[in-house]
């Protein structure tokens, strides 16, 4: 399927696949997105490695560093042909890189593209993923004419600390970054007809209100069958494919995700939202540094905005939900009733 929107990104990238130096590119956003689908539809057959970082097993426990390390064995035997030894640290992996991009001959026009999809998986406890990252990029790729490595997450928060903000080797490395948001409504309609779906603009508003413009979930739903219908087979019921979305979703974005979902299922409880003061009241969570750090990573992955109410007297800064999916599910799917919006 063609990309659908994206036109500024689409332009930003193409940008910086005609460039004269090396780039290094950082697209993040929510689970679903569409990240993955953006970089590999762009590029195509651009792409001389990729690899994707390995979450959590079936049964919930975090990948190891060797079975990631295995990981990267494959995607390097995939990429440049059998008969490499199995890497041992990611500096060996990094290396392994390197070699084998040195060996391919360089470009008269356009960049070899090196994508690593889901990076925060790949950064498991004292496997040291970012110092060897750190070290390919510095030593050798950002002194390549011809090397684009784009990097795709959505644990934003780990984005956003390790590389957009990182203070050590990655300090100002990064050459471009992409938050790539939810589809517009004007976007979801191109989408949804270009899928065949031939519902009227009010059909698409309500779709809006429970799905957002994730395209995820947009694609999960089935021809024939109303816009009611794919709501309730999509949301409701043990087997539904999203019932257990919202757990997922916060789980996916965030390392210690409680805190995230007790500041939501709080902000939900009034339409306007709540001010700092009330959350704190009402989550009993410290004022300090962790809330601050828990509403700056829930802004930054676009579940909640802050706003002044200048309507009021007593003028004053309120975070609010602005997540259609987080909405539906704390009102509808069974979020819990004492935190449903007040009519």
């Amino acid at each position: 399927m063609r990309i659908i929107g994206r036109s500024d990104e689409q332009r930003e990238l193409k940008r910086l696949f005609e460039s004269n130096e090396s780039e290094f590119v950082v697209v993040y956003g929510r689970r679903r997105v569409g990240k993955t689908f953006l970089v590999r539809e762009y590029f195509g057959k651009n792409i001389v490695f990729s690899l994707t970082g390995m979450g959590a097993d079936e049964s919930g426990a975090s990948i190891k560093l060797k079975d990631q390390l295995k990981n990267f064995d494959d995607a390097i035997n995939k990429s440049f042909g059998k008969g490499h030894s199995p890497v041992k640290t990611w500096f060996d992996a990094m290396n392994l890189l390197r070699d084998e991009l040195e060996k391919m001959p360089r470009r008269k026009s356009g960049k070899r593209v090196v994508f690593i999809d889901e990076m925060p998986w790949l950064d498991t406890p004292k496997s040291k993923f970012v110092p060897a990252l750190e070290h390919f990029w510095n030593s050798w790729a950002s002194a390549q004419p011809d090397i684009m490595l784009i990097v795709c997450g959505s644990a934003t928060a780990w984005i956003i600390k390790n590389l957009l903000k990182n203070r050590q080797g990655m300090h100002n490395r990064v050459t471009s970054r992409i938050f790539l948001s939810p589809f517009t409504l004007r976007e979801c309609e191109e989408y949804l007809n270009a899928r065949g779906f031939r519902y009227k603009r009010k059909q698409i508003v309500d779709l809006y209100m429970v799905f957002g413009g994730i395209p995820f979930y947009l694609r999960l739903l089935q021809k024939g069958l109303s816009v009611a219908q794919n709501i309730d087979n999509l949301c409701f019921g043990n087997t539904a494919p999203l019932a257990n979305e919202f757990e997922e979703l916060y789980h996916s974005l965030f390392r210690l995700p409680e805190k995230h979902i007790h500041i939501v299922r709080a902000i939900s409880a009034k339409r306007k939202g709540l001010t700092r003061e009330e959350i704190v009241g009402q989550t009993k969570l410290s004022a300090g540094g962790t809330l601050t750090k828990a509403l700056s990573d829930l802004q930054q992955s676009g579940f909640i905005e802050k706003y002044s109410d200048f309507s009021r007297s007593e003028k004053g800064q309120y975070y609010k939900i602005i997540d259609p999916f987080t909405l539906f599910f704390l009102n509808f799917m069974g979020g819990g009733k004492n935190w449903a919006l007040p009519l």
